[in-house]
């Protein structure tokens, strides 16, 4: 009898960690092999540098599930950077885990002299346009001062935060932006409506750590197999009322017992009209939605 509650137990436990554990653990695919996101056809960057942003492009696209690419042109067709975006997609078909998947994507223009910023799919939901403007608008000021390696880091590092924090309603006029970068004197004003205090997660927190992650979920199923052990040995059903003739009894009982507290809510309409980058969204010819934000440099 013992044996048996103990195997019990221990499956119980065994259940319990797995549960708890799974929707930490980052799902791995045959996305996890190493890609090439980082296109610099306008040749602006060394070779260092490409294969340092391809490592950090990879490692943030696998941990949000989106591709982030990164695309330099010098654009001989000389059409807009939106439609050089558009016809990438739609032609290189590019995604995490399937063609024509979730993907961010910048494009450099250097013959415009602007950059583009898109989201598709995943993309699109996170990186809405309102983040792709603050996005392009903290980038600008490093591409002006041709420091693109920088403007790049942090165009991956503001990407894969937003795709960890998801928006509220772009209408509701709620949340808070990315926070203003102190160079950004150039920035604009852009306006992201998201959550506040989500959009400033950090990659490296002890929190995305696998083995902190395992650790908590050991705890989690110890105390929770700790209760049921305790609690297993049976319990005491006989109180005062099992043999109280409630009918003879000449005790009368009264109290006030509370139910509930309303919460009436209601919205407070603000003028979300800021200025900064241009373009926004569409669809591709492909028929591929898509958000975005262009700004000159």
């Amino acid at each position: 009898m013992k044996k048996g509650r103990y195997i019990a137990l221990m499956t119980a436990f065994i259940f319990i960690v797995m549960c708890v554990a799974a929707p930490w653990i980052p799902a791995q695919s045959a996305a996890a092999a190493t890609k090439e996101l980082i296109l610099d056809e306008a040749n602006l960057l060394s070779s260092q540098e490409i294969e340092d942003l391809n490592t950090l492009a990879n490692k943030y696209s696998a941990e949000r599930e989106t591709d982030l690419i990164v695309i330099t042109t010098n654009n001989e067709e000389q059409i807009t950077d939106e439609l050089f975006t558009e016809n990438y997609y739609d032609e290189q078909a590019p995604g995490y885990d399937k063609p024509h998947g979730n993907a961010v994507i910048l494009t450099l223009d250097m013959y415009n002299r602007t950059v583009y910023v898109g989201g598709f799919y995943k993309g699109e939901d996170y990186v809405t346009n309102s983040r792709a403007d603050e996005i392009t608008a903290q980038i600008a000021p490093y591409l002006s001062d041709g420091n693109y390696s920088q403007a790049f880091e942090k165009y991956l590092t503001m990407a894969y935060e937003y795709l960890g924090d998801k928006p509220l309603d772009e209408d509701s006029g709620t949340g808070s932006t990315y926070p203003v970068s102190n160079s950004g004197s150039n920035s604009g004003t852009g306006s992201g409506n998201y959550p506040s205090g989500g959009s400033n997660a950090n990659p490296d927190n002890i929190l995305f750590n696998t083995w902190f992650q395992l650790a908590v979920s050991v705890v989690i199923g110890g105390i929770v197999v700790g209760i049921m052990a305790y609690n297993s040995g049976g319990r005491v059903t006989v109180n005062r009322a099992t043999y109280e003739d409630s009918g003879a009894s000449s005790v009368v009982d009264r109290g006030d017992r509370y139910i509930r507290t309303t919460v009436t809510k209601t919205k407070i309409e603000k003028n979300n009209n800021n200025g900064g980058g241009g373009g926004g969204g569409g669809t591709t010819s492909g028929g591929h939605s898509h958000s975005g934000s262009s700004r000159s440099f």
